[in-house]
């Protein structure tokens, strides 16, 4: 596939495929890495994931956006495959849901910093940067 300028991508969490399909570009955050963009060709690659907005540059032109709670990503020349612990496609996200979320983990790390409260805000950010519920509304003047 990397001829064609395609990578084969595969999305899977425990449940289930979540996304399978060919894109352009993948963009996903390696565990203490950063994000990291994948394109057809790229060496062989095997990483840690933190929670994060994943972005899957479909080959239509289209942008899968997916919140991605932590697992791992395979890369070959050809295809990507991410084996998550958890993930959620951006349209199957409850952005309300994800709000109240985040508030809570802030309220809750004010009064204590663990990796319980810290890995729920980072799931809670994943979840609304990945379904664009992260900008607040603002009032008009």
């Amino acid at each position: 596939m990397a001829s064609t300028g395609a990578l084969r991508v595969e999305l899977v969490s425990p449940e289930r495929v979540l996304f399978s399909g060919e894109a352009k570009q993948v963009i996903t955050r390696t565990l203490d890495g950063g994000e990291i963009a994948f394109l057809p060709g790229h060496i062989a690659f095997l990483g840690a994931l933190t929670e994060c907005h994943t972005r899957i540059y479909l080959s239509d032109g289209k942008v899968q956006d997916v919140a991605v709670h932590g697992g791992f990503v395979e890369v070959a020349p050809d295809h990507v495959t991410i084996l998550s612990d958890s993930a959620e496609l951006a349209e199957s996200i409850d952005i309300a849901r994800a709000r109240a979320a985040k508030e809570r983990a802030e309220a809750a790390i004010r009064g204590e910093h663990d990796a319980t409260v810290e890995s729920a805000l980072r799931r809670a950010h994943a979840r609304l940067s990945a379904a664009g519920g992260l900008t607040e509304t603002r009032a008009t003047h």
